[in-house]
């Protein structure tokens, strides 16, 4: 064990004296086999540390549909998915290209819907006083969503009898068999799709007019004749 050599093993001087049999000769990867586990398991009484298992997938699928219907049912007849949320830019130049809902309206944005900022958190509309509008895009956007919402909305009386009606509310004859909302985003986010479909090529696209292909192709053959081109004129002229 003390000797650095290894001429006492006869397998590593097989091949010109290299060191072939553990490696395998080559450029090939040094093995380094992790052992200890074996077929996503580990040895020894931890054998179910690597397995994650997902025997209760129907049950949880049942379970959440159960407690949405109980929480659409305990929120009846507002709507399911809680308060009216704005469409906003997500940050950075990765996801600023996309859709999604916000924290809550805007002081601007409720002020051009004409709705006060106060009343809004009682008729179902999320405000957030620390958010700005940076365009007037998403500004108009947001108020067309608001007015849009203000327009289906049915207010009910706080308490029954005339003395609990109040000025706003809707009609009793209008709050017979009211459907509740249960959508999601309560008003859809109205997401472009970016993605274009398969088409044929048209023949004004054909055209050597409007085809890139072609253009590049003709430029392609100009220069490579251009040398001899210029010979022959110059030759005509002589």
């Amino acid at each position: 064990f003390g000797s650095s050599d290894c001429s006492s093993c006869g397998q590593c001087r097989s091949k010109g004296g290299s060191v072939v049999s553990m490696t395998g000769g080559g450029k090939n990867v040094i093995p380094n086999v992790h052992f200890r586990k074996v077929n996503g398991m580990q040895h020894g009484r931890h054998n179910r540390v690597m397995m994650r298992t997902w025997l209760d997938q129907a049950g949880r699928k049942k379970r959440r549909a159960n407690n949405r219907k109980a929480k659409a049912a305990k929120l009846s007849p507002r709507p399911a998915a809680g308060l009216l949320r704005p469409v906003v830019h997500p940050p950075t130049q990765r996801y600023n290209m996309k859709l999604r809902l916000g924290k809550g309206f805007t002081l601007d944005e409720l002020k051009e819907a004409k709705i006060p900022a106060k009343l809004a958190p009682t008729i179902g509309i999320a405000v957030d006083h620390r958010r700005r509008n940076r365009c007037q895009e998403s500004l108009q956007a947001n108020v067309n969503r608001l007015k849009m919402f203000k327009s289906k909305l049915l207010i009910f009386p706080a308490k029954s009898g005339k003395k609990g009606v109040k000025k706003g509310d809707t009609p009793k004859s209008e709050l017979q068999n009211v459907a509740q909302n249960t959508l999601k985003e309560i008003i859809p986010v109205e997401r472009p799709t970016l993605r274009v479909k398969a088409r044929g090529i048209t023949g004004e696209e054909k055209d050597e007019k409007y085809s890139a292909y072609k253009k590049l192709k003709k430029a392609r053959s100009n220069k490579h004749y251009l040398g001899s081109k210029m010979k022959k004129e110059s030759e005509k002229k002589e």
